[in-house]
């Protein structure tokens, strides 16, 4: 019986974009928040391979075909005094997990955070995802109980930003 092909990781490319905004669309599917997945390929364009990058991204590729993606920049730790790697989304296709395709874009990741000199590498994840959290549990990763995520945009953003003087 022939085994899966391996997956292939290599950086994303500017050719990408349709391929990065349709992945992106099948994890907010996935999540259950399709409605908050309004990024364009024009703002991808300048987010990942504009002047000053914002993200960088990984494609996990199988056979030629782009079946899961690692979007994640840079954070720093005012503790350590040294930078992190934050992972914004991981992402594989239904019909390609279980092969090791997210272990390996996780490897991937830690391997460029270490090469970096980065101090940590983080991620969240929603509560519900029990999948996902065994996923991470198996690769060693600790939960920060103590601390939960914050987060302001929309309205409450806007105005915050007006009581700025």
């Amino acid at each position: 019986m022939p085994s899966d092909p391996a997956p292939v990781l290599r950086p994303a490319r500017r050719e990408d974009l349709p391929l990065i905004l349709a992945l992106i669309a099948e994890l907010a599917d996935y999540e259950r928040l399709a409605h908050e997945a309004v990024a364009t390929e024009a703002q991808l364009q300048e987010a990942l391979f504009g002047p000053a990058p914002a993200a960088e991204v990984v494609i996990a590729e199988v056979d030629g075909h782009g079946v899961g993606f690692a979007l994640f920049f840079t954070s720093f730790s005012t503790f350590l005094g040294r930078r992190g790697l934050y992972l914004e989304d991981l992402f594989v296709r239904p019909a390609f997990r279980g092969r090791g395709i997210g272990r390996r874009l996780m490897a991937h990741l830690a391997r460029l955070a270490v090469e970096r000199g980065y101090g940590r590498f983080e991620w969240s994840v929603l509560d519900w995802n029990a999948p996902a959290l065994a996923f991470y549990r198996g690769l060693g990763a600790v939960p920060q109980d103590d601390w939960t995520v914050q987060r302001l945009s929309g309205e409450p953003l806007r105005a915050l930003a007006a009581r700025a003087d």
